[in-house]
């Protein structure tokens, strides 16, 4: 080789070495699953702090918020790594011990602070938010709610508010009885020779079941039997009864306690069922707030039995809150892996898989998801705000008042909006988790990424506080009244207000001019009351017919139980969109563009799930209601591209998240497989070893060999 060949081949080599780290940093690189979740975070169109405000209701409850949220971290009896594997006596045991540090608050903040200090447990942990709850929000309720002024302090004095010398639990279930509790079997018998009443269960159905707190941890209880005086029934009230002796914990004479054991979760609660054998307890400890009873066993009767209501409410109403709640720590965590989860792909140049939340059908499987979450929240807002107005009514109110009849009204349509309310939301919060978890893929089987847990420990919602089927025919049953009293020209309260407008609703089509129209507020709105006015009517005229045909009104009611179902059923959808609507009304303008998306997407969706009702009634046609499809997909983009800021919005910290899969750098793998070798640590002693060595090294008597099959050819 020639000298100038030589150097023109070097020159060559040479610049091909230069240009190599060139070409390698022009190639595509790998992103890593936390810069993915950090992509996802630039996306941002609006302030998230300042959502994150109005969500809570201003800066102040925010940062309080977040001020629990670090003493909780950092109380090592609140330490939730391990709770997954946790049996049941050690998260019993792990709950009392949260008792003697949250007990500490209950007289050192005020009553709205601690409130917000339990909704933040709650989401922690259920089990021990329903443990305390027990005796805050059903043992104290009741007393708050149903004793009277005098007899309200003496149970104070006792220790009812500290926790100072009894821990209550709240009687009211048993064994054979549920929803119906007018027809609860367990009596208070009065004696009037003692002046005292004889509480006692008569029946093994009449014993009192899932009791919380009842197991080992309650001293008094609130039970509900049926008022006997001289024979005569008085229908079912509620008695303060003492069941153990607070120094020693042994159970009072008459009464027999015990464990009903496993649940499907909440396993934090001791519940337990308790039978009474002619328990004597004083006349007083009746609450008497409504319903008296003298000496002489005179019976004075409420002359508004409704004002009873009140105290069903708040439970509902409070569920209504945690749907909202629950629904948004669920769908964190499943978009939070959705963003850095890569599988296949859906362009062959891609150097990298596609993320799941870049796939249309994950997209659709998510985002209503998220919307839900956000008009959940919002109705649990104004479902409380409605429900702490009402309390303030019925406080402040006497039985001669002259409003009187109007604040009977409002905890009418109160109490059958939480019922119906409640059983909506809990229903579709719980079949959301479960759409949640599955999203997963795989890992969704896992207890450590936290969605199985709160499954189990939010499906309870659907049958404490009333049975949801039971709810939703209540609240049916209420709109069938309301159509009724329509029909014969009374004005309904805005809950219902739909039904003061029939002769215009009722045949009434979209009459937009094109399709993009429909894309507003007030058009969903109006969609809604033209199908859910159809609906109740429907139920109504059934009710109708029924009495017609020779029917009591309960044999028509239940005979119309279906059309009732529809009609709450739809009534919630619209209520809960128009709730959404308002708030985003009110909303800070800087929020408004991000909310209204999220918004119309619950708005369409929900129409899309229920389109039947909506071609029936002929809002729709046939392609209007195609365009509502299309455009929900088109919708579930449009949120795609800022949902990791709008879940980002609800502030819940890893700590309260508590699922490797849902940690908000996106790291999910390395936390997921650190938390598995956490808690389960490798080079442990095998658990059946000996087992397993008998197993391989049993002895086996050989069998005689099998004949070849070429053997029998021949």
């Amino acid at each position: 080789m020639s000298h100038a060949a030589a150097s023109q081949r070097l020159g060559s080599v040479h610049s091909h070495l230069q240009m190599s780290p060139c070409a390698a940093q022009e190639e595509p690189r790998v992103k890593t699953p936390m810069e993915s979740m950090s992509e996802e975070r630039e996306k941002a169109t609006f302030d998230v702090r300042e959502l994150t405000y109005y969500l809570d209701g201003g800066e102040k409850f925010t940062k309080v918020r977040e001020k629990f949220m670090m003493e909780l971290e950092r109380d090592p009896t609140f330490r939730m790594h391990d709770m997954y594997d946790l049996t049941k006596d050690q998260i019993r045991e792990r709950t009392m011990e949260k008792f003697r540090t949250i007990v500490h608050y209950v007289s050192a903040e005020p009553v709205p602070i601690f409130t917000m200090r339990m909704q933040t447990i709650s989401l922690i942990d259920p089990g021990f938010w329903t443990r305390f709850g027990v005796h805050f929000g059903l043992f104290f309720g009741a007393l708050r709610g149903s004793a009277t002024s005098s007899q309200f302090s003496h149970w104070v004095s006792k220790g009812a508010l500290a926790l100072n010398g009894m821990v209550g639990c709240f009687a009211m279930t048993e064994l054979g009885h549920g929803s119906n509790v007018a027809g609860l079997e367990t009596t208070a018998t009065f004696d009037e020779a003692s002046d005292q009443f004889i509480i006692h269960t008569p029946t093994i159905t009449a014993t009192k079941w899932w009791i919380g707190g009842a197991a080992h941890t309650a001293t008094h209880t609130v039970v509900f039997a049926q008022l006997i005086i001289r024979g005569k029934r008085y229908g079912t009230k509620s008695f303060v009864v003492q069941l153990r002796d607070p120094k020693t914990y042994t159970l009072m004479p008459g009464i027999n306690i015990g464990d009903i054991g496993k649940k499907m979760g909440r396993d934090g609660i001791d519940n337990g069922w308790i039978q009474f054998t002619n328990v004597r307890i004083p006349r007083t400890n009746m609450l008497m707030k409504h319903t008296k009873v003298s000496r002489s066993g005179d019976v004075k009767e409420p002359p508004m039995a409704q004002l009873t209501y009140g105290a069903l409410i708040q439970g509902r109403v409070a569920m209504v809150v945690d749907s909202g709640n629950i629904s948004k720590k669920a769908v964190t965590i499943a978009g939070r892996y959705a963003a850095v989860r890569r599988q296949f792909s859906s362009n062959p140049l891609d150097v990298q898989e596609t993320k799941l939340i870049d796939y249309a059908i994950h997209q659709y499987r998510l985002m209503p998801l998220l919307a839900q979450a956000y008009a959940f929240h919002f109705t649990g807002v104004e479902t409380n705000k409605l429900y702490d107005a009402l309390m303030d009514q019925l406080e402040g109110s006497q039985p001669d008042d002259d409003g009187l009849q109007e604040v009977i009204e409002t905890l009418k349509e109160t109490h059958a909006t939480s019922a119906g309310l409640k059983a909506f939301c809990t229903w579709s919060t719980l079949n959301a988790i479960e759409a949640c978890r599955q999203t997963l893929g795989g890992h969704g089987y896992s207890a450590y990424t936290g969605l199985a847990s709160t499954y189990n420990d939010f499906a309870v919602h659907c049958t404490w506080e009333g049975d949801n089927t039971i709810l939703t025919l209540q609240s049916g049953r209420y709109l069938v009244n309301c159509y009724r009293e329509a029909l014969a020209g009374r004005t309904q309260p805005e809950g219902v207000s739909y039904l003061n407008h029939m002769d215009s609703l009722l045949n009434q089509g979209c009459a937009v001019k094109n399709s993009e129209e429909i894309l507003s507020f007030d058009i969903i709105q109006q969609a809604w009351g033209v199908v859910t006015a159809n609906v109740v009517k429907k139920a109504g005229d059934d009710f109708e017919a029924c009495l017609k045909q020779g029917m009591n009104p309960e044999g028509a009611y239940e005979e119309c139980s279906q059309a009732r179902l529809a009609a709450a059923k739809i009534h919630s959808f619209g209520y809960v969109f128009r709730r959404f609507a308002d708030a985003v009304k009110n909303a800070p303008e800087g929020l408004k563009t991000v909310l209204t998306k999220v918004c119309l997407l619950y708005g369409l969706y929900s129409i899309e799930q229920n389109a039947g009702f909506f071609l029936q009634y002929r809002y729709f046609t046939p392609s209007q209601m195609d365009y509502v499809r299309a455009q929900v997909n088109v919708f579930c983009r449009e949120v795609r591209q800022e949902y990791i800021p709008l879940i980002d919005a609800f502030n819940y910290s890893d700590y309260m998240i508590n699922s490797p899969l849902g940690v908000y750098d996106g790291n999910v793998y390395q936390k997921y497989f650190d938390q598995v070798k956490r808690q389960n640590p490798v080079g442990r002693e095998h658990p059946y070893l000996p087992m397993m060595q008998t197993l391989l090294t049993r002895s086996i008597e050989d069998d005689e060999p099998l004949e070849d099959d070429d053997d029998d050819d021949e």
